[in-house]
């Protein structure tokens, strides 16, 4: 079985997230799958780098998948690749892109080999929706107090159990994660929410930013994001911030 490795970027608004589903054929996995298990005529399964909620976009999704060797015989992976990128091209929908393909190592795996990733949350912060960009990013009109919310962004730094942040109340495995960087920035009436860390919860990103936005518009002091992890309870958290703000920036191996 040859291994190769696709990076893919999406708009997911019309998607009802990554993972595939039986009752609905509006998946990314589900869609890139379809494309191959009809051009090899056997069912293949594609890995995804992360499970990104409906709603949610993609810069840089990284995936891989296995292809019998009989299915390329006498072809280079060179030449595999390039088929692939074609076959892309001509059958995805306009709002998914294969943007790169690879020929992997056989012990590759695009969940299990992560190192980091990123993601990006971004808020219009305007009076005015931005009219070109709505559906990547979320138009809050608040006044929000950059400084503060990056100050709270500090007690989030490193390892910790994020409990209190992740949107799954039956999870059953660890909900310890380390995050190495957030930065958050304004450009022009966009405030930007840069996460990187070893990996992130259900919701975690979009909870944490709720959090930090309460803390930017006063609700919270920005030494209570330390109470809120301390405590682990989602309850004490922030809301869930809606999906079109949040974009898979990078994922690193």
């Amino acid at each position: 079985m040859a291994n190769y490795k696709i990076i893919i970027q999406y708009d997911g608004t019309r998607y009802k997230g990554w993972q595939r589903q039986k009752t609905t054929d509006q998946t990314i996995q589900g869609k890139i799958e379809a494309i191959l298990s009809r051009q090899y005529e056997r069912t293949i399964e594609i890995d995804g780098s992360g499970r990104t909620d409906a709603g949610v976009h993609a810069h840089g999704q990284v995936a891989n998948f296995r292809i019998p060797e009989a299915c390329c015989e006498g072809k280079t992976p060179e030449e595999v690749c390039e088929e692939l990128k074609a076959l892309f091209a001509q059958y995805l929908p306009e709002d998914i892109a294969v943007v790169d393909v690879r020929a992997a190592s056989e012990r590759f795996h695009s969940r299990l080999n992560v190192v980091k990733k990123t993601y990006v949350y971004r808020i219009w912060n305007a009076e005015y929706p931005n009219v070109f960009e709505r559906k990547y990013m979320l138009h809050d009109p608040q006044k929000m107090n950059v400084k503060a919310m990056q100050e709270a962004a500090e007690y989030l730094l490193g390892k910790h159990d994020f409990a209190a942040f992740c949107g799954n109340a039956k999870m059953k495995k660890s909900t310890v994660r380390t995050i190495h960087e957030i930065e958050i920035r304004r450009i022009g009436e966009e405030i930007r929410f840069t996460y990187t860390g070893n990996g992130f919860l259900q919701n975690m990103i979009r909870i944490v930013t709720g959090t930090l936005v309460d803390v930017g518009t006063g609700v919270y002091l920005p030494e209570h994001v330390a109470e809120i992890l301390e405590a682990k309870v989602r309850a004490n958290a922030g809301p869930t911030m809606p999906a079109q703000g949040l974009t898979l920036w990078e994922v690193v191996y």
